[in-house]
């Protein structure tokens, strides 16, 4: 089934050159069906590329699925297009009335920072609080992952001695879990931070699963049921050029960047990178999904409702 998408997303192009099931707004009224609502907080610097490349996953899926794109309520993106902003998003105040069967925070180029002293530190804590009521399942990715953890478990990061930068191989540690089905006990998956979380900080009794994990990197992929989330710090939705693209920018910039290990053939530049990872990425979004469909209730205004009855009941 196709994503469900605005009419003129300049990411429709792209996903219409890949051969993604791209439904405009104006078919999809026409199909009797509700679709899977999802919602992007898209806190990349570059919000166009990161639409299209989560997109991309989500149309894969056998579902339909209606993506709507939200942003900080208050604070101004520097790196896209205002007009684009306008046209797509809707602020976090916007829709925090409404009920989404799933929703993804992505990273952010703030790691580095402390929590606090991000200028929307506040406000993502409301978010973060804000799905446990009006989302059914959580989907953080990198930095948005580490500030989860840190919100809902007070789980510290770390700086890094240098980045953790290139692609890089992990181990499948619950075969048997829903998000994990179809994966090989081995895979490669890219990563691109300063900072990490460590598995000796997950509490005793929270609950947390430790689904993928890297000897070079560590922690990959947590599952923390008691919050309806995954937790990825990695960039397994990354395209194929992402770590070149943020290697030569660096290196532009006058940064010293090394290499992005077990990327590029050879170690050289030059030679186009081979995605390892795609199939991965699909088969986790698409696990994720299946997992909200299987168990969001059809209406959409029961999301929350239950849970809470469950929670006076005990």
């Amino acid at each position: 089934m196709p994503i469900k998408i605005p009419d003129d997303l300049p990411a429709r192009t792209t996903l219409d050159a890949e051969g993604v099931m791209v439904m405009g707004e104006t078919d999809a009224v026409r199909q009797d069906i509700r679709p899977m609502r999802i919602g992007l907080l898209n806190l990349m610097p570059n919000k166009i590329k990161t639409e299209a490349q989560i997109a991309r996953l989500l149309g894969a899926t056998p579902l339909q699925v209606e993506l709507t794109l939200v942003k900080m309520s208050h604070h101004v993106a520097r790196h896209t297009p205002s007009e684009h902003i306008i046209s797509f998003y809707r602020s976090f105040e916007d829709v925090r009335s409404e009920k989404f069967d799933g929703f993804i925070v992505t990273g952010a180029p703030v790691e580095t920072m402390p929590f606090e002293e991000v200028t929307y530190w506040d406000e993502l804590c409301e978010v973060f609080d804000w799905t446990q009521t009006n989302v059914h399942g959580t989907f953080n990715i990198c930095w948005g992952a580490q500030a989860a953890v840190q919100h809902f478990h007070r789980m510290p990061k770390y700086q890094l001695p240098a980045k953790a930068f290139g692609v890089f191989r992990h181990r499948n540690l619950a075969p048997t879990s829903p998000y994990l089905r179809g994966f090989s006990d081995d895979f490669s998956i890219p990563v691109s931070r300063w900072t990490e979380v460590r598995r000796e900080d997950i509490p005793t009794n929270s609950g947390l699963q430790v689904l993928m994990e890297s000897d070079d990197t560590g922690l990959c992929l947590l599952h923390d049921p008691a919050h309806r989330s995954l937790h990825m710090f990695n960039h397994i939705e990354y395209d194929s050029n992402s770590l070149s693209d943020e290697y030569f920018r660096d290196v532009e910039g006058g940064k010293e960047i090394a290499f992005p290990r077990n990327y590029f053939p050879g170690d050289d530049p030059k030679r186009q990178p081979e995605n390892r990872w795609r199939s991965q990425a699909h088969l986790l979004f698409g696990n994720w999904i299946n997992e909200i469909y299987q168990t969001t209730p059809f209406n959409l205004e029961q999301i929350g409702v239950v849970l809470e009855r469950g929670r006076d009941a005990a």
